[in-house]
């Protein structure tokens, strides 16, 4: 019987912190667990997910045997080196984990480094990996007392290497080590996806100056990269947070952001909404570009770019038109599976990865597009005339499809509907298409586009009026609010002081609304598929603030602001939603969140600034 066996507990979403290399990212616990990590990629299988499953899933931890312990995290001021206090009367421990940034995928490393702040320590340390989502058994091969090969047995080939300065030993095919430490003494594991049949060798003796280099680069990179931000307005250690959360999910290699660090964790405990998040939706990586041009940073937002524009050439070339979300390399099919072998965190089933919504019509996603891009033009570098060409054919596209029913923003997986959203986004597509050819002198069809624009304008604001409620409603001939309204004014579609839009606000605020939390939907009102309850949405709260802020209301919106900060967990990371408790819930850290809070932040500060004047 192992010792020491996992016990079947799962910590709370919001005691993890992460830490990444912008090829992948782990999950940190309080406790100095690393209970989640896809090894060495965003969307690869997973190494670590007992987060998922804490008997199965496989976990990296770190235990200073203390008694009556209390836990601190934290990361280093203006970097994503994370850094895991342990505080007891009888010693002091700190644990600093990181990834080194700039590494070819084949060198894709992570470091955990143990001190004693104060006293005399013993600990033990597990590396426990499940290979291919713990699907596949391991073969373990001690080198020498200090490094330990695993080997994957199933169809996934994969192998990493564990090396450390403290001796280690195998345990039923996983590393073991128990080590005493005395004050200022340390100890370091480094854990490196191998890819080449060559290993390189490491000594004991090098690992040392590695690890002493690798994290001086790390800050310096991170530090270099923050100081960049042209943001210098108030919340700056959150909106900072948010910045350097959002760099940590987005692709070096590619310039695509992924959605969020993670599969599975529920939108409700114990229910179905246990979503794959680990690739790039169009929308949210045009929103994530918008922020990224907020603050300044041009450069990210040209990388996106040049992603996309392969995706265009892609299309094109076989025939397809441009899907909503995409692997982080472009991947076109993301086919949905359940892994029925996995409990779920707090047994919430099933854990699915993959996500069957890539098939889905989303017409809004030509909007956002859109707006980013015509935004990097203006901030960043002009497009050039093959870019605009292919982007014309998006826009052809919503001019002939913008009245087609489609799934809309919340992928619903029941019937599609003309949902309200999309169609105001297929507006900005083509108002921003009209706005970037005219500046730039492009060609375009003059007449055509500003006639179906404005046709899009009538249709919303007539028809998805209804006058019962004083409301826009989620799809023509509903009865049902939807939280996504909150765009309208915030991309210029409607004033925020329109009668209908006050209307509309005052509806949201008695139905969806509490308190500085959102609701996406009434889930009890809204068929999309699933039948059952949801927390509150983050990024609508987010929005919201905005609707305030740019309605006047801004005592009001600097209120529910700083309520919603204090939502963020000890590190300032939100997941997607939050029940009506403040527990974190969906997938975790999420982008739609965090860049929901950049935008918010910019304009709060900029409308308190002016107001102070």
């Amino acid at each position: 019987m192992r010792k020491n066996k996992t016990k079947d507990q799962y910590q709370p979403i919001a005691n993890y912190g992460i830490v990444g290399n912008q090829h992948t990212v782990a999950l940190v616990g309080y406790n100095g667990a690393i209970d989640f990590m896809c090894f060495p990629r965003f969307d690869s299988p997973t190494l670590f997910a007992s987060l998922l499953d804490p008997q199965k899933g496989g976990t990296f931890s770190i235990q200073p045997q203390l008694k009556e312990v209390d836990h601190k995290q934290q990361y280093l001021p203006d970097t994503n080196v994370l850094m895991t206090r342990f505080l007891a009367y009888e010693g002091m421990v700190e644990i600093t984990d990181f990834m080194p940034v700039k590494e070819i995928e084949s060198r894709c490393i992570l470091i955990r480094k143990v001190t004693v702040i104060r006293g005399k320590v013993r600990f033990r340390m597990q590396c426990n990996p499940r290979f291919n989502y713990a699907r596949d058994k391991h073969q373990a091969d001690q080198k020498d007392d200090f490094q330990i090969l695993f080997r994957s047995q199933g169809g996934e080939k994969a192998k990493v290497k564990l090396m450390s300065d403290v001796k280690m030993k195998l345990e039923e095919q996983d590393a073991i080590a128990t080590f005493t430490l005395k004050e200022k003494e340390t100890a370091s594991f480094v854990l490196e996806a191998l890819s080449e049949e060559k290993e390189e060798e490491n000594s004991k003796e090098q690992l040392g100056a590695f690890i002493d280099k690798a994290f001086s680069d790390t800050v310096n990179y991170w530090k270099s990269w923050i100081n960049q931000s042209e943001y210098k307005g108030k919340w700056l250690d959150m909106v900072h947070r948010s910045a350097l959360t959002l760099k940590l999910l987005t692709s070096c290699k590619f310039g695509s952001p992924v959605a969020a660090a993670t599969f599975g964790l529920p939108e409700l405990l114990g229910g179905q909404r246990n979503w794959d998040y680990r690739f790039t939706w169009i929308r949210d990586a045009a929103f994530t570009m918008f922020a990224f041009i907020r603050l300044g940073y041009t450069q990210e937002a040209g990388q996106f770019m040049k992603w996309i524009r392969q995706q265009f050439e892609k299309n094109i070339h076989e025939g397809k038109e441009l899907q909503l979300m995409y692997g982080v390399d472009g991947t076109s099919e993301l086919k949905e599976e359940k892994l029925s072998h996995l409990a779920g965190y707090k047994h919430s089933k099933p854990v699915r990865i993959g996500n069957n919504a890539y098939q889905q019509l989303q017409l809004d996603i030509y909007g956002e597009l859109m707006d980013s891009i015509y935004l990097y033009d203006k901030y960043g570098e002009p497009i050039t005339y093959d870019f605009w060409a292919d982007l014309a054919k998006q826009i052809d596209f919503v001019c002939d499809h913008w009245q087609k029913k489609d799934h809309g923003i919340w992928e619903i997986r029941s019937e599609k509907q003309e949902f309200i959203y999309s169609r105001v986004m297929c507006w900005v597509a083509v108002d921003r298409g009209v706005r970037l050819a005219e500046k730039r002198s492009f060609p375009y069809p003059y007449e055509r586009w500003r006639k179906i624009r404005d046709e899009i304008y009538l249709d919303v604001y007539h028809n998805f009026w209804d006058e019962e409620l004083k409301a826009f409603v989620q799809y023509k001939g509903s009865k049902v609010l939807d939280a996504s309204v909150l765009l309208m004014p915030l991309v210029r579609f409607i004033s925020p002081y329109d009668p209908r839009w006050q209307c509309t606000l005052k509806a949201l605020e008695k139905d969806l609304i509490t308190d500085s939390l959102v609701y996406r939907y009434n889930a009890e009102k809204a068929a999309d598929g699933i039948g059952e309850n949801e927390g509150t949405f983050s990024v609508c709260s987010f929005w919201y603030v905005e609707c305030l802020c740019r309605g006047g209301q801004l005592e009001k919106a600097r209120l529910f602001f700083e309520k919603m900060l204090g939502y963020g967990n000890h590190l300032g990371l939100f997941a997607e939603q939050l029940s009506l408790r403040g527990e974190h819930l969906g997938n975790f850290p999420q982008a739609f969140t965090h860049l929901g809070l950049i935008s918010a932040a910019f304009s709060l500060n900029r409308a308190l600034s002016r107001s102070s004047l």
